[in-house]
């Protein structure tokens, strides 16, 4: 391969972090430290178990964008801890003990060089969107969030590692595994997602349609526009009460697509570092941040794994 691009869902991950790694973890003054150990040490395992030549740590700028809002009021509505005027994004209900962890997160990975790329105005998942699209590299996605299978791509060797144990156990989602789990294609999950919703997204979806009629009506009708055809033709072989459900859902139908899919090109900075470092670019200040929030052996196994150990 010429080289490997890995893309973070950093909040996906230190989520994951923090409810997964004890809450007994503390720097030397008690706060807790958890989130930020766990993410520094699920890299570590990453880069020793794929090697990738270039990391991007991809963020929320906007956890809750207000064009996926204006489609759809409910995304994401019942995640809003306070609603915050102007253009501002709306604070996120997120752990007391979470919140402290996420600037020291920014903290660590600017010490150690590794790019952290958020886009105003767009989630994760759109600065995401646009490097797998953008990128010359083969890429590898690292999410707990499925919406992101349909930036899958065997032809572009776009692939999400969706972590199952940690980071060390993950499942490779190529086209052939996204097929053989939700039986539809990737480049169709999107509207496969649409018509079934997802609730902790405030997605409604259609009624009466989970995974696999959603499947189904994708492998019968082609895509979404075939499929909302079909409930507009009393010719085809839609049920009554399908037929029903699909056109009450119209004003769903018309801008769910435009929250469910992925953006592709988001503005992001040019001329961005994007590769690995081999050794901190600050290592006085990934140093004093070790001590000051007992970071130590995480940060010795990420400083000894970028070096080339494992």
């Amino acid at each position: 391969m010429p080289g490997q691009l890995m893309l973070l869902d950093t909040a996906s991950l230190y989520f994951r972090a923090y409810f997964g790694v004890p809450e007994s973890m503390k720097a030397p003054d008690g706060t807790p430290v958890n989130a930020v150990r766990g993410l520094l040490d699920f890299i570590s395992r990453l880069v020793a178990d794929h090697r990738p030549d270039q990391l991007v740590a991809c963020w929320d700028d906007d956890w809750r964008p207000q064009f996926r809002v204006d489609a759809i009021p409910s995304y994401k509505a019942h995640r809003v801890a306070e609603e915050v005027e102007g253009d501002a994004p709306d604070t996120e209900e997120v752990p007391d003990t979470l919140s402290p962890q996420v600037p020291v997160i920014e903290e660590v990975l600017a010490a150690f060089g590794i790019a952290r790329v958020g886009s105003p105005g767009f989630e994760a998942d759109d600065v995401i969107g646009t490097f797998a699209t953008q990128s010359l590299l083969p890429v590898d996605i690292v999410t707990g969030d499925r919406d992101l299978f349909q930036l899958v791509d065997d032809k572009r060797g776009v692939r999400v590692l969706y972590p199952v144990k940690g980071v060390g156990v993950v499942d490779v989602m190529d086209e052939a595994a996204v097929l053989a789990k939700y039986a539809v294609p990737a480049s169709s999950y999107a509207d496969f997602a649409t018509l079934r919703g997802d609730a902790s997204d405030g997605l409604p979806g259609v009624k009466g349609i989970g995974e696999k009629t959603a499947a189904q009506l994708i492998a019968e009708f082609g895509d979404l526009a075939g499929v909302r055809a079909a409930a507009e033709d009393p010719a085809s072989s839609l049920t009554p009460a399908r037929r029903r459900n699909i056109v009450a859902a119209a004003d769903y139908l018309d801008v769910a697509p435009g929250v469910v899919q992925v953006v592709r090109d988001v503005p992001v900075p040019p001329g961005l570092d994007l590769a690995l470092p081999r050794a901190p670019r600050d290592p006085a200040a990934v140093d004093a941040l070790a001590a000051r929030w007992g970071l130590n052996t995480s940060v010795q196994r990420l400083v000894a794994v970028l070096a080339g150990g494992s």
